[in-house]
């Protein structure tokens, strides 16, 4: 049965959200259900839902949770549409979006949290009409339900398209990832991805690469994301430890990819720094790319591995560096963990399992 839903998101910019949002709209429509997107105007990403009809797409500035004027915008365009489900994806936009569906009488709200922070205790109250809580991790979900009924909250994991990613031949997924950017063939190549901000460990990162050059002097490391803060300020700092630590050779930096094909398929290891992870959809992708990962000891890290490999403590550039060694020295057992995290992010993280999940909330409401 075709479900009519609005996906509301907020976010000026583009990461692990905004894919999920992105994946989770174009999975949706490709099975059939009418899918509408509410984007704030001066959002950067809008050209990755190009696959909906212009006239899917709605402009709505929510500046802050209690956004009156906006949620009467949105109850409106619920009501022109006839709007089954509004679905949510930041925290500014649950209140929002709960008072449209108020209004609206008829639409029934969903929200997703895909982080680990609390939400406000008075969400309890300000959120009474929710039908359904999704959260992206086990983790996420017993936050949620220090806040709303059991009965509201559903965990769904995050998922990627296996089908897509199995159909990047290395040939076509790497594009001369490693001629482009001047990077030999037999060099050690260890790379991470995340926006740039402390929260992702990239300060722990590099020093954990500086102790690797004492041992692998050749090893290149790749650095991609973006510094999202309004002086980018974090970004040069990094750089700066880099050069001080005279690592400028041994370091590329770049922003974020629309392919990370050839990212992955050309790294030898990937490093997962956090000092905190919900899910963690960089990770996901390079297991299902088959890569050796070294990840800190996160919520989001633990729930992806299972038993599957091991984890490093959290801000601690040496436990780190030692695993990266031993990894790259280690090809077998590169090859190994590779092969068994990808055995795994198969059976439990497909795109295909979420959007079935996602479908049967919609459909039980």
């Amino acid at each position: 049965m075709p479900v009519r839903i609005l996906q509301i998101s907020s976010a000026k910019t583009y990461g692990g959200g905004e894919r999920h949002f992105v994946d989770l709209c174009r999975g949706l429509h490709d099975r059939g259900h009418e899918v509408f997107a509410a984007l704030r105007p001066t959002n950067e990403w809008e050209k990755r839902l190009a696959f909906l009809p212009p006239e899917n797409l709605f402009h709505v500035s929510i500046r802050n949770s209690f956004g009156v004027l906006s949620a009467i915008r949105i109850s409106e365009f619920a009501r022109d549409n006839k709007i089954d489900v509004v679905h949510a994806h930041v925290a500014r936009d649950y209140i929002p979006a709960s008072i449209a569906c108020l209004a609206a009488k008829g639409s029934k709200f969903v929200l997703t949290r895909h982080v680990l922070f609390p939400l406000k205790p008075f969400n309890r109250f300000a959120l009474k009409n929710l039908s359904k809580a999704i959260a992206v991790s086990d983790t996420v979900g017993d936050g949620l339900r220090k806040i709303f009924p059991a009965g509201k909250v559903e965990v769904i994991y995050n998922g990627i398209d296996l089908a897509a990613l199995d159909a990047e031949s290395p040939a076509s997924s790497t594009d001369g990832f490693r001629t482009l950017h001047g990077i030999t063939p037999d060099a050690p190549l260890v790379g991470t991805l995340g926006e740039l901000k402390e929260l992702k460990g990239q300060r722990e990162f590099i020093l954990a690469a500086q102790e690797v050059l004492k041992e692998i002097p050749d090893c290149r490391f790749v650095v991609v994301g973006k510094d999202h803060s309004m002086d980018r300020a974090y970004r040069r700092d990094l750089k700066r430890l880099v050069k001080v630590l005279g690592m400028e050779e041994s370091f590329l930096w770049l922003d974020w990819l629309d392919d990370t094909g050839g990212f992955y398929s050309e790294i030898d290891v990937f490093v997962s720094p956090s000092r905190s992870e919900s899910f963690g959809l960089a990770i996901l992708e390079a297991m299902l790319h088959g890569k050796a990962i070294v990840a800190t000891d996160t919520d989001g890290a633990r729930e992806l591995f299972g038993t599957v490999g091991g984890r490093v403590p959290v801000n601690d550039p040496v436990a780190m560096s030692q695993r990266m060694v031993e990894l790259l020295r280690g090809a077998e057992s590169r090859l190994d963990l590779g092969s068994s995290l990808k055995k795994r992010a198969g059976e439990n993280f497909s795109l295909r399992r979420m959007l079935d999940a996602v479908e049967d909330v919609y459909l039980s409401l």
